[in-house]
């Protein structure tokens, strides 16, 4: 069994960025989701599942060449429940796997390492989310005992039903880095994300 596998999710509307996909933008040089992507395959084991939904074939060139395997959500248009549901189903089978963002393109692979690695310090058996004062981050970490039971509920699939409605099963593990906790949605949102990469190469 592998250690770790992944799963990215990048199947939603975009909407609140207007005219424009928010994880084909521009990020050093590539597309978000492209930047993100990479970012995943530098800590799990074996390729990087990919959900996929609006604008599948854009999403899909951005990503060409990477160790992905995709799965694509035909109802992406009823938020990230059903994205959750559909990687999972496709996923290696691991040790844990990690369910992440396609838009938080502050995280870096040794912010994922230190998640991982707070996982393994705690309780192994839970869902390890990482917070921050209380706001609640992504990616978070799923056990591989509990991977099935978060499509246990077909009318309530996914991470924050199942662990809205079984606390018991999460622990919460306090970070300050800025990456868990910043995704883009927004113009004002990805032009922040910039001007923060930019002041860290000054």
């Amino acid at each position: 069994m592998k250690d770790v596998s992944a799963i990215l999710l990048a199947a939603g509307l975009s909407r609140r960025m207007g005219q424009k996909n928010k994880l084909l933008l521009p990020v050093e040089g590539r597309p978000m989701v492209c930047h993100v992507a990479e970012t995943y395959i530098d800590v799990v084991d074996g390729p990087l599942i990919v959900v996929t939904g609006f604008e599948e074939d854009h999403i899909r060139q951005a990503l060409k060449g990477l160790s992905i395997t995709f799965a694509r959500n035909e109802a992406f248009s009823t938020g990230q429940a059903g994205s959750v549901a559909k990687g999972s189903s496709v996923a290696p089978e691991a040790k844990a796997i990690l369910v992440g963002l396609a838009d938080q393109p502050l995280l870096k692979a040794c912010d994922l390492q230190e998640l991982l690695e707070a996982r393994r310090r705690h309780a192994q058996v839970k869902i390890t989310v990482p917070t921050k004062n209380g706001q609640r981050g992504n990616p978070i970490v799923i056990p591989a005992a509990l991977r099935s039971r978060l499509t246990e509920n077909p009318d309530k699939p996914g991470c924050i039903h199942f662990t809205r409605a079984h606390p018991e099963t999460v622990q919460k593990v306090e970070f300050s880095t800025d990456g868990f906790f910043t995704d883009v949605d927004t113009p004002q949102d990805f032009a922040k994300v910039l001007q923060t990469k930019e002041e860290a190469v000054i």
